[in-house]
């Protein structure tokens, strides 16, 4: 017997956890992890799972074609060849530019974040790009939107990384890394080992929940309020960084009372710089223009954060108060206790996490999908981004700090990208602040411009992967959307719900039998650093193929080589790694990566200023005020309440086994969890007459699904916790999506109500004694 242990990381999920994968005699046994890469001290049980996945009876071998009309239950797959399947979609886009132009043609792609698309997901923008294509549907308003883009808002950048080596203070806000980034979850053991104080916020005790210094247990959607909570507390007690706010943010910037705009060097002199801002010098009494470039003014000059006065300007006298003062004014309207009224988290824990942040700077923090899924996603983000900034803790040691990162080549192709292209995305003019300014759309407007033609027609359809049907609300146009499309081309590695609709499958492999690339292991400074091609660990079963070798195929018969070179995936890959000074031929002889010798710098701000309009953080934010919406953050109840009919809310959780609707069908996951759960409180259930392990009911406006009752003492008495992503019950058991509308939604990002929603729980028919 032949035996190889091949060094690797897992592709699942965004942690990229370092593996060790033993083939013996050509076939994938077990994945471990490698203590020696960045990412490697531990595994989750999916990834040990590998073997299950890559040789999974169900998986898709072969391109098929649908023979029957949709809708029916069999839609008669037929194999094809990968030449026949290649032309066709070939020849059905050149179809539907003849027909619609390229505003015909959509793309979808599943998130990197939660699958191992990522090896793919530059390609696949770059296609969707050199088609000209507007529309790409990508889950990022649910996902990754409000940690990655709309903090920009606020800092000029995404939230960044925590320096968990050198951080006093963790701040996990509706991030459980336990579940959906094993590698955060180790930092911050380790951190915590070393003497580092954690709060955690979060309606489950879940995860690091149960080892943290403070679990605050709020409302779902209630975060913002908790937030300004937060910073009424340091802001009273002058617990903040005073400097940081002063010099390098627009706390000091004078708003016009009376027309909230904030006042600039042209309303000081005629011919002033519109772009220069005014600020209050203490010492000299009176409104002085700030400098173009950060910082505000120099160490010996103090500028008023509080108060109210009057400028003189070239219209007169002019009431004005600083950006710090309306942020501060906002915060005070909410005192401990009713941010207990409103979160249901007591004030004195209000207090005590406010202490806990003050005693033991620097304060790092995250967030993720448990502050996203809401109507009031973005505030809820602003609110949140303003507390931190508080703290000065911005790209500081031991802060969030952006991370010095491989200097690869970006494929994605944006840079080509027209305005008169980018002005043809799906929810722009509603939205031009949130993901369709990047071309990312929802599948609520896709499938209405499929059904309504509305704004314009869509009629031909090509994802990579990305199971929407489950992992998105209910979309009242999704069937009919599927069923009208001319043409729906999937690449896949099993026949889900969404696959079922297609007109062509094509075969997707494993992760584990292709290489990816990664440039940087985000979690660290050190893993940042870290560049590894993971290797094909076993050949590819059957006639799958990776998505890049299908974007590379199409590319070429669409007459796109030259923007893919020459169609060569080799020469693409040498042309990503050259700016890094590496090459494929390296990279495959070190097999578990090369550390670049990059240097963290901290508070790069210092040196270039924040990547925002005005080169400062901004509290008060004109690019969301120009769009309508509030310039400041506050805290806004979610747009979807409970009702005598519904009076418990639904919220929805990731569990260690699966990772949205995958790996259900790995039997030895599914013996860990073999039927769908939703968490209630034991008084909530006993009020029902539900006991612990019943089949019961849970019914929104929208649908009723059924799960399997788990008592949970922890979790609220009106909120209760059910999973998602469940597709082997016949009547859709377990698949909590279902329930909520996806017409409930944030205004700027377009982020669905999906953890916050009302409901009500009863015994189901099928109960099981």
């Amino acid at each position: 017997m032949t035996t190889e242990r091949l060094p690797g990381y897992c592709a699942l999920c965004i942690s990229r956890c370092g593996c060790i994968g033993t083939v013996q005699d050509g076939v994938l046994t077990r994945v471990d992890p490698d203590p020696l890469h960045p990412t490697g001290k531990a595994l989750c049980v999916k990834a040990k799972a590998a073997p299950e996945a890559v040789y999974n009876p169900e998986r898709i071998l072969h391109p098929l074609r649908r023979t029957r009309p949709k809708g029916s239950a069999d839609p008669g797959w037929e194999r094809i060849s990968w030449d026949e399947a290649l032309d066709l979609i070939a020849d059905k886009v050149r179809a539907t530019f003849a027909q619609h132009g390229t505003s015909g043609l959509a793309f979808g792609v599943a998130t990197p974040s939660g699958t191992a698309v990522a090896d793919s997901f530059a390609w696949i923008h770059r296609l969707a790009h050199a088609c000209k294509s507007p529309n790409l549907v990508f889950a990022t308003e649910n996902c990754n939107w409000h940690k990655d883009f709309a903090p920009a808002y606020t800092f000029g950048a995404g939230i960044g990384m925590p320096d968990y080596a050198h951080t006093g203070c963790i701040l996990l806000w509706g991030f459980n890394p336990a579940t959906s980034w094993l590698s955060q979850a180790t930092a911050v053991r380790d951190a915590q080992k070393r003497g580092a104080k954690l709060i955690v916020v979060d309606p489950r005790r879940a995860g690091l929940a149960a080892s943290a210094d403070l679990w605050l247990r709020p409302r779902p959607g209630s975060d913002g309020a908790l937030a300004m909570g937060i910073a009424n507390i340091l802001l009273r007690n002058g617990q903040f960084d005073r400097d940081f706010v002063m010099r390098w943010s627009d706390a000091p910037f004078l708003l016009s009372e009376e027309t909230g705009l904030p006042l600039s060097a042209a309303d000081l002199e005629e011919g002033g710089d519109p772009n220069s801002f005014v600020v209050w010098d203490l010492a000299a009494e009176c409104a002085v223009k700030c400098p173009r470039r950060a910082p505000n003014a120099n160490d010996s000059v103090l500028l008023a954060l509080e108060g109210r006065y009057t400028a003189m300007t070239v219209c007169g006298l002019v009431p004005c108060r600083p950006v710090f003062e309306h942020l501060a004014e906002r915060c005070r309207a909410w005192p401990p206790e009713r941010v207990a009224e409103v979160t249901d988290v007591p004030a004195g824990q209000v207090r005590q996490a406010a202490n806990l942040i003050s005693d033991h700077l620097p304060l790092s923090f995250f967030t993720w999908t448990g502050t996203c899924q809401h109507t009031n996603a973005t505030q809820s983000g602003r609110a949140i981004a303003a507390l931190y900034a508080l703290t000065g803790g911005l790209d500081a040691p031991g802060g969030n700090v952006w991370f010095s990162k491989p200097p690869v080549a970006d494929v994605m192709g944006f840079e080509t990208v027209t305005p008169e292209e980018r002005a043809l995305t799906l929810g722009l003019d509603q939205r031009p602040e949130g993901p369709p300014q990047k071309g990312w759309v929802t599948t609520r407007d896709l499938f209405r411009a499929i059904v309504e033609d509305e704004p314009y027609p869509v009629s031909c359809f090509f994802s990579f992967g990305s199971n929407f049907m489950l992992s998105k609300p209910d979309t009242r146009l999704a069937e009919e959307a599927l069923k009208q499309l001319d043409f729906f081309a999937m690449a896949e590695l099993y026949e889900t719900p969404t696959a079922r609709h297609a007109d062509l499958l094509l075969p997707v492999c494993t992760a584990w039998e292709r290489e990816g690339l990664q440039a940087g292991f985000q979690v660290s400074a050190a893993a940042e650093t870290h560049v590894q091609l993971r290797p094909a660990f076993v050949p590819p079963l059957g006639e799958s193929r990776s998505d890049t070798w299908i974007v590379f195929e199409l590319a070429k018969r669409l007459g796109l080589a030259d923007q893919f070179f020459e169609g060569d995936p080799g020469k693409a890959l040498a042309h990503v790694l050259a700016p890094a000074g590496l090459t494929p031929e390296r990279l495959r002889a070190e097999r578990r990566g090369v550390a670049l010798p990059l240097e963290t710098r901290y508070r790069k701000y210092r040196q270039n200023g924040f990547a925002t309009p005005s080169g400062r953080v901004e509290f008060h934010s004109e690019r969301l005020r120009a769009v309508g919406q509030d310039p400041l953050p506050d805290y806004i109840a979610p747009s979807v309440l409970r009702s005598p009919n519904f009076p418990l809310t639904l919220t929805t959780a990731k569990w260690p086994q699966y990772c949205h609707s995958q790996q259900r069908n790995q039997p030895s996951l599914r013996r860990l969890m073999p039927e769908p759960l939703v968490e209630i409180h034991p008084d909530t259930a006993a009020s029902r007459g539900i006991r612990d392990g019943d089949w019961v009911e849970v019914a929104t406006a929208m649908a009723a699904v059924r799960a399997r009752a788990k008592l949970e003492k922890h979790l609220a008495p009106e909120v209760v916790c059910a999973q998602y992503g469940w597709w082997q019950f016949a009547d859709g058991a377990g698949d909590a999506n279902r329930l909520i509308d996806s017409e409930y939604f944030d205004p700027v990002a377009g982020s669905n109500s999906l953890r916050h929603f009302p409901c009500e729980v009863s015994l189901s028919p099928a109960r099981t004694d």
